[in-house]
């Protein structure tokens, strides 16, 4: 049976009003990312037994723990004794024991800031290729996959609209080189539409029917994206750029028996005066059909 979930903050920072919507759309699994004014990782143990006691409450339980570990940091100019770099590591720590706590397999990373071109040929290498970026990109991967396997966790990588792991090709390319059994994709394949990687079939593709080894967790959710204008907006779920694509992912997942969650990431705001829950309300019914 699939499993379906939403990350809560796209519905509500206040947790239990979060899990009270998921208890009237049947929705069993949580997404955990901002909880009140916090991010995970950051809560105290009081904090956490509340969590653990609200999720009790409503029968829910918890598919990803999602900080934004490692976003945004230039790998140009990170060094491993950087204090940037150790308080990621510091974080990433901090979120497996909340995971662990909350009997959660999966925690979130990001893949740094985006380089545009990572590879190149026929002199490209010599102009326009980001030097050594991909390489960089491994070796501060690494620990973080180390750190996971010593826990005895899965870690996540997303692909992110402004990530270097920014498509499922990419996500594969990582995780074959680094070869850890402890490290998966988080896809998100309206983020891959900004990589200019179309969900289905090429995103879906490059998963080669390998759902179950590769993929960990995946984010559903639609967008309107124009590359030129440098502008994305979101959409209710089946109206926008994702609309095609999502009926042959649903079928795929199904066909290739996928084990993880599906999380609904409830970003649309269907008017700027009014809430994400709003967006939610609008999306789940689709969510539902489609992926349920």
């Amino acid at each position: 049976m699939t499993k379906l979930g939403v990350i809560t903050d796209g519905i509500s920072r206040e947790l239990s009003h979060a899990l009270a919507v998921m208890n009237e759309h049947e929705l069993e699994y949580a997404e955990l990312q901002f909880i009140g004014a916090k991010e995970v990782g950051d809560l105290d143990e009081g904090e956490t037994a509340h969590v653990a006691s609200l999720l009790a409450a409503h029968g829910v339980r918890v598919s990803c723990i999602s900080r934004h570990i490692f976003a945004g940091l230039s790998l140009e100019a990170l060094e491993t004794d950087d204090a940037p770099w150790r308080a990621q590591l510091a974080a990433l720590r901090r979120c497996i024991a909340f995971a662990q706590r909350l009997d959660c397999p999966l925690v979130r990373v990001m893949s740094f800031r985006k380089e545009m071109i990572l590879f190149g040929g026929n002199g490209a290498e010599e102009w326009v290729v980001a030097d050594e970026a991909w390489g960089r990109l491994v070796k501060r991967m690494a620990p973080a996959v180390r750190i996971a396997e010593q826990e005895g966790i899965t870690l996540v990588v997303e692909t992110g609209n402004n990530a270097m792991i920014h498509s499922a090709w990419l996500g594969r390319k990582l995780i074959e080189e680094l070869g850890s059994r402890h490290l998966r994709l988080l896809w998100d394949p309206a983020n891959s539409l900004y990589g200019d990687e179309p969900a289905w079939p090429d995103g879906y593709a490059a998963l080669s029917g390998e759902a179950e080894s590769l993929l960990g967790h995946l984010h559903i959710k639609d967008v309107r994206v124009c590359i030129p204008r440098a502008r994305v907006d979101c959409a209710e779920l089946g109206t926008g750029d994702m609309a095609p694509h999502l009926p042959e992912i649903a079928r795929e997942l199904k066909q290739d028996g996928y084990p993880g969650v599906i999380s609904l990431e409830s970003v649309y705001r269907p008017t700027t005066d009014g809430c994400f829950e709003d967006g939610f309300r609008a999306s789940v019914g689709t969510l539902k059909r489609l992926f349920g």
